[in-house]
């Protein structure tokens, strides 16, 4: 009886399903998917997922640790287990850990910083303290440092110009800055741009602690202990071991000496709890700082200088250690050699539940429910590979590696790569390739949100109508019936696809009610995220129905469903935006040098400061934009073009390849400016945002730099790449 039950459920589920289009199949074939993929749900276990986030933060696992190494096995025993054809491929890269770690107030009183977050009775792993990674930020420099401290806020470029009209240098100092406004590694990067010796960044109870709420192990927000592990290595310039750029880090690769890597800082940095932030923050003098920067201690937050005196020693131990890369792999039955292929890695700080077991244990269920479906005889019609990728934390080292040493046969090969990392309950977020949006969608369509029992999609939708700033954008988020895809910098695996190789890649994951406190501390733990994170796993479950949906439809998919129309759309959309932006700075600038002539400029609020007038900007040239506009309106026509020949079409092996090979075209041989790692001319991580996007990143950057020369050259080089993929479109048949 109980059988016959469910049998039904997966019929009544599959005809429901099937009556909403799949694109990519034709009606006969989304029905059988939908067959298929309401057996892969009933294959799913949120408490068998659980039980993996538990082995696998059971015991701390950075890479090169007996840790690591027992995850890597782990992996290799489960996907073997499900059936598929599993190996592990390890690299060998830099991984610097901490020798010796001194922060201490030397002036006007002494205070020596703690450094550590003590074990709590209510979470059972904090105490594994013989294994567990120091407090420290990876790729900082050895140094042993003395200065006056000042205080920069979120150390961006904004604050120091900000610092300067105060009339304040940072030059020879040590600076504090607090977590927040983006990524770690760009604060200790800024800091040594302007002259400062050494960099302590640390986590105010305003962004992650009291104020937002109850402290851990109360309730989930960072307590005055936790701090924020964390690579600061400038990942914008190029990501992976920093001494084998551009190849896979390989036992006998060549390898560049330490000072030789461009992207390694040259002063210390070391982060901090807010418990030993506040007597350093307390002793400061100087001016004090404008409302936007005050955090929530219990101070009158000053910039400083003053008498407050610190001195920052760290050494490190340079060693070369092992990266697991657990790879597995369903040979496809029609497709072999086009490859779908999902990742999330593996390798944590200290016992990382949330970041990254969350999305692995989630990936790792996938790959059970394949098997499963694999039992019956199924097979994709294309490869599905699942990857764990090691070394990550310190700076995606694990995926990089891999990819730069497999590089040709990806390009080949790889239809789609599908990331995930950390998950909690909360909302669908999702980015990527935009030519993939209408595919997401329809995924999202189709996956149910385990709190309000509606789609994801139309969960989605309310956030962002929630969120509008006027009732018109409001009925808008409302009424609209796609998903808009995010658009990727960097942060997590798919950058050396995506941004390197040009791959399509797409980045899915929940979150946003289940914020706080954990991340990259001895706190991130099976007891945290199971009481705060996501209690009962819902939302993991979720998303192996969502990420195991989008690779089973991209691997069965009679045409692989890229809607160039999208992207066209998109791009056109930022291209706007920087015409708009050179535009503003034209009248900005105009403005501001007049007051500047008129000495009209705005003086300091308290009268005893010093305020350092600002000097007149050159005035920004026009610029031509005629290529890039040309550009666009051929990638229009050939995109709707393109997709009406494309629907007229049977799926082939060679069709199927010219589709996912098509963003390939958008890269540029020579690279980004100063970083030639990054060679899409439609996504990278920004100079100065470092997770962060910037989109056609060679011209906005260069408009914001104000080097004009250089935007007028990268407004070339992106409409040619632009114009290459109309042609390329054009002449799909």
């Amino acid at each position: 009886m109980r059988k016959s039950l469910f049998s039904a459920a997966l019929l009544l589920a599959a005809s429901v399903f099937a009556q909403q289009p799949i694109t990519g199949f034709s009606a006969k074939a989304a029905q059988e998917q939908a067959a298929l993929e309401a057996k892969f749900d009933a294959q799913l276990s949120a408490q068998r997922i659980g039980q993996y986030i538990k082995d696998m933060s059971a015991r701390p696992h950075h890479v090169g640790s007996p840790g690591g190494e027992a995850v890597a096995q782990y992996l290799l025993s489960k996907f073997k287990s499900f059936g598929l054809d599993a190996r592990i491929e390890t690299y060998q890269v830099l991984f610097p850990t901490p020798k010796t770690r001194v922060l201490e107030m030397t002036g006007p009183t002494t205070y020596k910083a703690i450094l550590k977050e003590p074990a709590l009775k209510e979470d059972a792993t904090s105490g594994q303290t013989k294994e567990q990674l120091d407090i420290y930020n990876c790729w900082s420099a050895d140094g042993d440092v003395s200065g006056e401290l000042v205080y920069v806020n979120f150390g961006l470029p904004e604050d120091y110009d900000k610092l300067a009209s105060m009339g304040i240098d940072v030059k020879g100092k040590i600076v504090i800055a607090r977590y927040g406004r983006s990524w770690r590694g760009i604060k200790p990067k800024v800091a040594q741009e302007h002259g400062a010796v050494g960099c302590i960044i640390y986590s105010d109870p305003k962004e992650d602690g009291y104020y937002q709420g109850d402290v851990y192990p109360k309730g989930a927000w960072k307590n005055e202990y936790g701090a924020q592990r964390g690579s600061v290595m400038d990942m914008v310039i190029y990501p992976g071991d920093p001494l084998t750029p551009n190849v896979g880090a390989t036992a006998d690769a060549k390898r560049l000496k330490r000072e030789e890597a461009t992207n390694l800082l040259k002063i210390p940095v070391l982060p901090i709890g807010y418990k030993d932030a506040l007597p350093l923050l307390s002793a400061l003098e100087g001016p004090v700082v404008p409302e936007e920067w005050r955090g929530a201690l219990p101070i009158t937050y000053h910039a400083g200088p003053g008498k407050a005196k610190v001195h920052l020693k760290l050494e490190f131990d340079w060693q070369i250690r092992p990266a697991h890369n657990v790879i597995a792999m369903v040979k496809g039955s029609q497709y072999p050699d086009q490859w779908v292929i999902r990742g999330n890695h593996h390798d944590a700080w200290v016992n990382g539940a949330d970041d990254p077991i969350s999305g692995m244990a989630a990936l790792l269920e996938e790959a059970y429910a394949v098997g499963e479906l694999m039992k019956t005889g199924w097979r994709p019609k294309r490869t599905m590979v699942f990857c764990g990728w090691d070394a990550e934390e310190p700076g995606l080292m694990g995926s990089t590696e891999w990819v730069e040493d497999h590089a040709k046969e990806l390009q080949e090969k790889t239809v789609v790569y599908i990331n995930s990392d950390g998950n909690s309950r909360g909302f669908l977020g999702a980015g990527g390739s935009h030519a993939l949006e209408t595919f997401v969608t329809e995924v999202a369509r189709d996956i149910e949100d385990p709190q309000t029992k509606v789609s994801v999609l139309e969960r989605k939708k309310a956030q962002e109508a929630a969120r509008a700033g006027s009732v018109a954008a409001k009925k808008a988020a409302l009424s609209s019936k796609g998903l808009k895809l995010g658009a990727l910098g960097s942060g997590s695996d798919y950058s050396p696809f995506f941004q390197h190789l040009g791959i399509p890649s797409l980045n899915i994951g929940y979150g946003g009610e289940g914020e706080g406190g954990s991340y990259h501390s001895i706190y991130d733990s099976y007891d945290h995220y199971a009481r705060f994170k996501d209690p009962g796993f819902a939302y993991c479950h979720a998303l192996a129905k969502t990420t195991g949906r989008a690779a089973l439809r991209m691997a069965n998919a009679d045409i692989v469903p890229f809607d160039f129309r999208s992207l066209h759309k998109t791009i056109q959309g930022y291209a706007g935006e920087v015409m708009a932006l050179t535009d503003q700075l034209r009248e900005t600038t105009a403005v501001e040098n007049q007051l500047i002539a008129e000495k009209k400029y705005v003086l300091a609020a308290d009268p005893t400061e010093v305020y350092h007038a600002p000097t007149a900007k050159e005035p920004v040239p026009y610029l031509d934009f005629s290529s890039l506009q040309n550009a666009l309106s051929a990638f229009e026509k050939a995109a709707s073009t393109n997709t009406t020949a494309i629907a007229k079409q049977q799926g082939s092996a060679s069709l199927n390849q010219a589709l996912y090979k098509a963003e390939q075209v958008l890269l540029s041989p020579n690279g980004l400016p100063r970083r030639a790692w990054y060679r899409h001319t439609i996504y990278a991580p920004g100079f100065y945002t470092g997770y962060g996007v910037k989109t056609l990143p060679g011209i906005r950057e260069a408009i914001e730099q104000r080097e004009w020369k250089e935007a007028q050259e990268q407004i070339k080089i992106t409409a040619a790449a632009i114009q290459d993929l109309a042609n390329y479109l054009a002449a799909i048949k």
